[in-house]
């Protein structure tokens, strides 16, 4: 996977996760403390989404180069073959049963060395959380292992330098937003609404369905496995509990003070209001 690349060319590696669609019906495995995905349609994170599209931007303004990583099982694949679909040049997947379990802080671990292994990068992209975990982290934990420059609620790049090794973008902040100049290489954190993500057309998937994806084990990476999966994750779920079914709704009728008076006289009797 190491290329030889113009002095001036972006390296862009791009993290992508394959999570249970966000329609379908959430269902827990309770003793584990995960969800449980058997059965369940799956399909590329959502904010990952933006992430992808930002990369694809960036190689194309700036004459980049992308590898996509993922990390999960085989079935993983499907959201590699769909950033290929849209152009992207590379992909991996990292995948070993001694993954399994793993949490924010292992996740970044395999990330970063995968990124390592690709090459020099100059930004990695990735979505600012995941719709199965939120916890809204790993890109932090990953600069931080790569000792990369962290950017996270990135909502706009508005340069990348890769002869000056330096970014320029726009975090989203409560109340406004701060622009932000920092060296690379740099892991960016975008935002939902940052760009608009497209669509592979028929001839790009056709196309990626026929490229072999690599598959990277914990040996391929050279990761500590006493530092990932189950066992070796930092925090634990210690508990899980499904919120109980909402009861029917109530439709109340008649004229406008009619249902004022009702919906006073439920909130007294709730203790809402007195």
């Amino acid at each position: 996977m190491n290329k030889t690349y113009k002095e001036d060319t972006v390296k862009i590696a791009v993290c992508l996760k394959q999570v249970p669609d966000t329609e379908a019906e959430i269902k827990w495995d309770i003793p584990k403390g995960t969800l449980s995905r058997d059965g369940m349609d799956s399909i590329t994170n959502p904010f990952d989404e933006f992430a992808l599209e930002e990369a694809l931007l960036t190689k194309e303004n700036y004459d980049g180069e992308i590898v996509a990583i993922s990390m999960g099982p085989e079935g993983a694949k499907d959201v590699l073959r769909n950033a290929l679909a849209l152009t992207v040049d590379e992909t991996a997947l990292c995948c070993d049963d001694a993954f399994a379990g793993s949490d924010t802080y292992a996740t970044a671990y395999v990330l970063a060395a995968a990124i390592k292994k690709a090459g020099d990068v100059d930004v990695v992209f990735c979505g600012k959380q995941s719709t199965d975990g939120n916890t809204g982290v790993v890109g932090a934990e990953l600069a931080a292992i790569l000792g990369f420059s962290p950017l996270t609620q990135v909502g706009k790049v508005r340069s990348i330098d890769a002869g000056a090794k330096k970014i320029v973008v726009e975090r989203a902040i409560d109340g406004g937003i701060e622009v932000v100049e920092a060296k690379l290489p740099a892991v960016v954190s975008v935002i939902k609404g940052i760009n608009e993500p497209r669509l592979p057309n028929l001839m790009g998937i056709r196309k990626a369905s026929k490229i072999d994806i690599p598959q990277w084990s914990a040996g391929d990476l050279g990761v500590d496995t006493g530092k990932v999966g189950a066992a070796g994750a930092s925090t634990k779920v210690v508990e899980i509990a499904v919120p109980p079914p909402r009861g029917a709704g109530e439709i109340l009728k008649g004229e406008i003070e009619e249902i004022a008076n009702m919906i006073t006289d439920k909130l007294i009797d709730l203790k809402v209001i007195k």
